[in-house]
């Protein structure tokens, strides 16, 4: 894309905003207070937003932040699902799709990091603000929104269902008579509260503390997962197998689909990299890229481990539908000690409440600019202590009237999937403009069309999955 054609971009979304400065912004300005645009101070001019808003207020990160950012957002409790992905495709297909998607993921990501800057002298922070740079304003805005929303208040509403659920049954097994002493209501309560107050600092990049223990956190119940069932009798081994019982298609793409929301993330690489320093002589992308390889190698281990390990032990007892979370962990409470199925539960409600302000943050965000943009000022702290907890409201109220979102994982995050395996790909032929039929542009429309044919495929397979096997809406009712 031309130096022209990015300002004639940046003219229509301040028009579409009524004003609203840019989110691309060449150089910020050392002031932080508005700036006059005509000399006569008739119009305002740009405000520089990307020193207020929390995902670039602080650009001090390194690679080791980035890593950690990239673990907790890419390593979290849907990698519990991908055995019981394998106990539907069984194990040569299992592996084999585990293995293409998380390369695909790797391509995609590389491709992202690598658009952060692809315009000299601008950085696109946000996944939403590239989208809009790739597509337009209005065909950017409408592809865009719903899957990067999506996946920052969604991600976050079924981390409260999840994450209240665990505390729930952690509470339930620990308790000696057997009782139940708190209710859902009462466990989601609980987890978003805690949620609330951990999601009040003030930036992406002071995050990196939250992102550390949930990044560990992601590790050891997953290790603890997969290294658990080595210990078994090895006699428990004999009443195993691994019959696939269901070979219809919506149940085969219903597990692909299980292993498609795992690889999970993309949507935060822009606003994890817009964390990082940049110059002509280290840009961003350098330290991005290193910190991508370091969190995907764990990443990668955690999750062919826990998908081959758990398989292998159990088989065909693992639910293949994927199910709750908190109803596969209950393999765990019956085999093992009570002792390992608490470290499990704890280890595993850490993660969610580390993983939820990560989450929410584009989300955040995006609040803190309307405010900023209709103000013309910064956030104070109170009032973004006040858009924080109202996201955080409204994640709670959809998590107590929905708490059968788990159950439409995939047919909601079929198409969600757009923002991982296919927009990446045509990002990088509108920006970067290859040449038509080179290597680069053959592959990214090859990529770029598989992901949005899976996509369709997915939503059809999840609907038909659905009616065939039901659904419990228990609307508000926990």
């Amino acid at each position: 894309m031309s130096k022209k054609a990015l300002g004639i971009l940046l003219d229509l979304e301040l028009q579409e905003s009524c004003g609203s400065p840019s989110f691309m912004s060449h150089t910020p300005s050392k002031d932080p207070q508005p700036t006059s645009g005509d000399d006569d101070g008739g119009d305002v001019g740009r405000i520089p937003l990307e020193e207020w808003l929390p995902i670039t207020e602080s650009r001090k990160g390194n690679v080791f932040t980035a890593t950690f950012h990239l673990l907790c957002s890419g390593l979290g409790f849907q990698v519990l699902l991908l055995p019981a992905a394998f106990a539907a495709l069984g194990w040569v297909w299992g592996i084999i799709i585990l293995t293409v998607g998380f390369a695909w993921k790797l391509y995609t990501t590389w491709l992202l990091v690598h658009l952060h800057e692809a315009v000299h002298g601008t950085r696109f922070s946000r996944y939403l603000r590239l989208a809009i740079a790739s597509f337009g304003v209005k065909l950017g805005k409408l592809l865009g929104i719903f899957p990067v929303m999506y996946l920052s208040g969604g991600a976050c509403s079924i981390l409260v269902i999840t994450g209240g659920k665990t505390i729930k049954q952690l509470v339930h097994f620990m308790s000696e008579d057997d009782t139940v002493p708190l209710t859902t209501l009462q466990c989601f309560v609980i987890f978003s509260c805690l949620a609330v107050v951990l999601s009040q600092f003030p930036s992406l990049n002071s995050l990196f503390g939250l992102s550390l223990i949930g990044g560990v956190m992601a590790v050891a119940y997953s290790t603890a997962v997969w290294s658990l069932p080595l210990t078994r009798d090895p006699q428990s081994q004999n009443n195993v197998t691994y019959a696939i019982k269901d070979t219809s298609f919506d149940n085969i793409f219903n597990a692909i689909g299980l292993i498609a929301i795992s690889l999970r993330g993309n949507n935060l690489i822009l606003e994890i990299q817009g964390t990082l320093p940049s110059d002509s002589k280290n840009p961003s992308s350098k330290t991005m890229w290193r910190a991508v390889v370091i969190s995907h190698v764990i990443i990668a281990v955690c999750m062919f481990l826990v998908s081959i390990v758990v398989y292998w032990a159990y088989g065909d007892k693992i639910p293949a539908t994927g199910g709750p979370i908190g109803n596969y962990l209950k393999l765990y409470e019956q085999d093992y000690s009570k002792r390992a199925a608490c470290f499990i539960h704890i280890t595993f409600i850490f993660n969610c409440l580390c993983s939820y302000p990560i989450n929410l943050m584009p989300a955040c965000d995006n609040a803190e600019m309307v405010y900023m943009t209709k103000s013309q000022k910064p956030c104070s702290v109170f009032v973004r202590m006040m858009l924080r907890v109202s996201l955080g409201l409204v994640c709670f109220f959809i998590a107590v009237g929905f708490s059968f979102l788990p159950y439409l994982a995939v047919l909601i995050g079929a198409v969600a999937l757009l923002v991982t395996f296919t927009y990446p790909c045509f990002m990088w032929i509108s920006i970067k403009q290859p040449e038509t039929k080179s290597l680069m542009w053959l592959i990214n429309v090859f990529v770029g069309s598989l992901g949005a044919s899976l996509s369709v495929l997915l939503v059809v397979a999840s609907a038909l999955f659905l009616a065939e096997k039901g659904l419990h809406a228990n609307f508000f009712r926990p």
